[in-house]
């Protein structure tokens, strides 16, 4: 059985790492390149790096960021955020990212998966979905969660398995940035019904939060910003407290 990740995630804004709950209202949290070596250097499994404004603003994700990064850290890093063409993937893996993370295109344009993946492989292509919990299902958004779609959850990260996609990334709206737990219920069907591997994201608090969501979510990775950026929680703690607990984890 394959390792459990923890993965820091980075969500940029205008260059500098930033945080918000349920996707609002941010606070800075430091230079996004410094940031990632000390999580490398901490232990962490992999990085992800979010332009959160690209896709609402029009713009694309800075080159020289990711060029900054690759140059810093020794561990794989995925790059999303303002994604809307394989030329920008291009780009971005000559910049030095290991694979990107689509969301707002590939909902318009679910094709997009499949010139990713036949162009660079599925490794190269993380689909990232944000989704809040509305009368009864989950719905999918666009632009940063500013925009609602008629997209549920399920079917989409289904049809998104289906054209390639390397794994998915699942981030519950809901539970951004409020540490009380994962969306462990969703995380647990989503990893049953998919053939690829499945990313948490969203509410992480507190280390029982990772065990739980490794054992009732199912999940094979686990993603979390606030908690590693303000020092509430430290990388090389959180792995020996799984470790000790019986979960697969690289020390």
């Amino acid at each position: 059985m394959l390792a459990k990740r923890i993965i820091p995630c980075l969500d940029v804004k205008d260059g500098k790492t930033v945080k918000g709950v349920n996707f609002v209202n941010f606070r800075n949290a430091g230079d996004p390149v410094e940031l990632g070596k000390k999580y490398s250097d901490d232990g962490a499994d992999e990085l992800v790096y979010l332009d959160i404004t690209a896709s609402h603003e029009g713009r694309k994700t800075f080159i020289d960021l990711v060029t900054r990064v690759a140059e810093n850290i020794n561990i794989p890093f995925t790059v999303g955020g303002g994604i809307g063409s394989v030329a920008d993937v291009e780009k971005l893996l000559d910049a030095g990212a290991d694979k990107v993370s689509v969301n707002s295109s590939a909902l318009r344009n679910p094709s997009l998966i499949d010139g990713i993946v036949s162009r660079f492989g599925s490794q190269v292509c993380v689909l990232a979905i944000d989704a809040r919990f509305t009368d009864g299902d989950w719905l999918c958004y666009v632009n940063g969660g500013r925009v609602p779609t008629e997209r549920h959850l399920f079917e989409w990260a289904r049809e998104g398995a289906d054209r390639g996609a390397g794994e998915i990334l699942f981030t519950s709206m809901d539970h951004d940035g409020v540490k009380t737990g994962f969306a462990c219920e969703a995380l647990s069907r989503l990893s049953e019904e998919l053939p690829i591997p499945v990313i948490a994201s969203g509410g992480a608090g507190e280390y029982s939060h990772f065990y739980e969501v490794f054992t009732e979510g199912k999940a094979d990775a686990a993603l979390a910003a606030g908690i590693f950026h303000f020092n509430e929680i430290a990388i090389d703690g959180l792995k020996h407290y799984l470790y000790d607990r019986n979960i697969n984890i690289r020390l």
